[in-house]
Parts: structure tokens; sequence; C-alpha cells
């Protein structure tokens, strides 16, 4: 438990979303609240003078300039993500040559959604797994490939560097964030006063995992995805579908884990575990019809599954995400 006041700064570049960068400082400031002290003192700093335009026309005043020197580095950065571009827009490179001069001696470096290509841009997450919002996922990957890039999760962390899916990724990271420093009461109380019902988990699907698969897969694939569907609460070997896409197994094999990125079973399994979440927020089935009807065995295999996918329980998704009234 983290006694100490942590100083954290927030490097704003131009045109970045609003959200970006008030939801994690809505939750270090609720934190301090709740405290009763500066557990973290907040400091903001950009390249734009007199003001910093946000990417919707909001302009931020008062945001103290990116300094040359710093005798004594931050505990933590938290960088906001504004734009994607290649390459970098010549208002956001300061925050790349300032990342590369001063990383060394902080101790935790956060970006939130695009906030990772200036990241990756400086070379701080060669080696490292990262995230980023799911639109910019191909870029990141294409233009920075020494990044092990993980498109599942709406935050990583990976050693002092945390990223994320940004929007309102940003706040389920800055709650992992104090609930590393101060316990899982804290930030369970920080989420209660903002309204949040339940907070996310890192591996937190950023959206539908059937959709996204399927939407770049070659025809004969997407017809697998298919068959599964229709036929989730089957049993379903690899041999069963290779034979009704016309594949041998190990062909379809090889077919899954270069497009699909797993194995037939793993394909299987995350088509499985997104009728479960469909299930969850669209009807009022019972867990043990929503496990008959997924296709997830019984009750506690289903828990189990669900539950290391998404780092929720079934219960606690269904909560947060219905759409019943």
């Amino acid at each position: 438990m983290r006694r100490t006041a942590q100083r954290v700064w927030f490097l704003i570049p131009p045109r970045t979303g609003m959200l970006n960068i008030a939801g994690p400082w809505e939750v270090l400031g609720h934190a301090n609240e709740i405290l009763g002290r500066t557990a973290y003192e907040l400091e903001a700093f950009g390249t734009a003078a007199p003001a910093t335009p946000t990417r919707h026309g909001l302009m931020l005043a008062g945001l103290q300039p990116l300094p040359e020197e710093v005798p004594t580095p931050p505990d933590m950065v938290i960088l906001a993500g504004a734009s994607a571009q290649e390459p970098v827009p010549e208002d956001h490179a300061p925050f790349v040559t300032w990342l590369e001069r001063h990383h060394a001696g902080i101790r935790r470096i956060v970006s939130i959604c695009t906030g990772a290509l200036l990241l990756a841009r400086a070379g701080l997450l060669d080696g490292r797994r990262a995230t980023t919002h799911w639109l910019h996922l191909p870029l990141f990957r294409s233009r920075y490939p020494k990044v092990k890039v993980v498109d599942e999760g709406i935050f990583v962390q990976d050693g002092p560097m945390w990223t994320s899916a940004g929007v309102t990724a940003g706040i389920d990271l800055a709650l992992a964030l104090v609930e590393e420093d101060h316990g899982h009461a804290v930030a369970m109380q920080v989420a209660k006063r903002m309204v949040l019902f339940l907070r996310r988990s890192g591996n937190q699907a950023q959206f539908s995992e059937a959709l996204r698969r399927q939407e770049k897969a070659p025809p004969r694939l997407r017809e697998v995805a298919g068959f599964i569907v229709e036929h989730i609460h089957e049993a379903m070997p690899v041999d069963r579908i290779a034979a009704e896409v016309g594949m041998s197994p190990r062909t379809l094999s090889r077919w899954c884990r270069e497009h699909l990125d797993g194995s037939p079973a793993e394909v299987v399994r995350r088509i499985r575990v997104d009728e479960a979440r469909r299930l969850l927020t669209e009807t009022d089935l019972p867990l043990k019809e929503v496990t008959v009807r997924s296709g997830l065995g019984d009750t506690s295999t289903f828990w189990r599954v669900f539950t290391q996918d998404l780092g929720v329980t079934p219960t606690e998704y269904r909560q947060r995400f219905a759409k019943l009234s």
C-alpha cells in the first residue's frame, strides 16, 4: 500500500480527445478525496500556446510548457492519445523527443488511446506487449513490428509501460493503477463515486470477437464461423468442421491460425463465449440455459471459461451490460 504522494504528469498533445484526459484525471482526483490526502499530485503539460485545442474544439488553457530539463522525474507520466498519423505530426514530435530523453527515471509510463504510437516511436515499447484503440491496431502492428501488439485487451501492462484502448478504457486503466497503489476497496469506492457499476479488467474485449474476426477472413472461413454459430450447442470436433467446408483437418487448422489467430478449437471457444455474452445482455435466460445454448459445457466450465476470457464473471457481465429494461 503506497503512502507517499506520487507526482503525475499528464502530457497533452494538440487534438487529443477530452475523455482521454478527463477520465484518468477524475479517477486519480477521486482517489485523493477518498484517501483524504494527496496521493496523486496532478499536473498537465503541453506544447501549444496560449491554449491547446482538443479533438472536438474545446480549448485547454493553462497547461505548463513541456520542460526541457527534468532534474527530478515524475513518478508517472500519462500520455493522452491524439493522432495515429504517420509520420508523427510536427506538433506531436516534441513529446516523442521528450520521452526519448527523460523516460529512464520515470517509474510508470502510461498511454491512453493512440498515445501508444508515440511511445512506440520513442522506442519505449520495443519487445513489450501493448495495445491501442482498435481502429489503429493494424497501423500499430505494421509500423512498429518490434511491439507485441495485443488485440483483445482494453489495457495492457508490461513492466513500467501501461497502454490502453483509450476513451473509456483510460478510466479502467486508471482504476487499475489506483488498485495497485491503494487496494481493491479504494478502487471500488472510486468506481462507485464515478457511477461505474463495474470496473472492467484489462482483458475485457474491445468489441465483438466473432464480428471482428469474420470481417477480414476469407469466404471459406466465414463459412466456418457461420457453421459454428448455427450448431453452437453441438459437439464441434475439427474433423466435423473440416468436412463441412471441404477442407482437410490440417488445412483448416493452418487457415484458422493464419487468419483467425488460433486453432479451430480456440475459434469455437471464442465464438461460444461471444454468444454467451450476447445471451447475457439481450435475454433474461438463467445462467444454466445460457450455458446450454452457448455450448460451453456445464455451469462450472462456463463460469471458468467466461471469467478467464473476459476477466469478469457471467453475473457481473450481465449486471454491467444488460440491455433489458
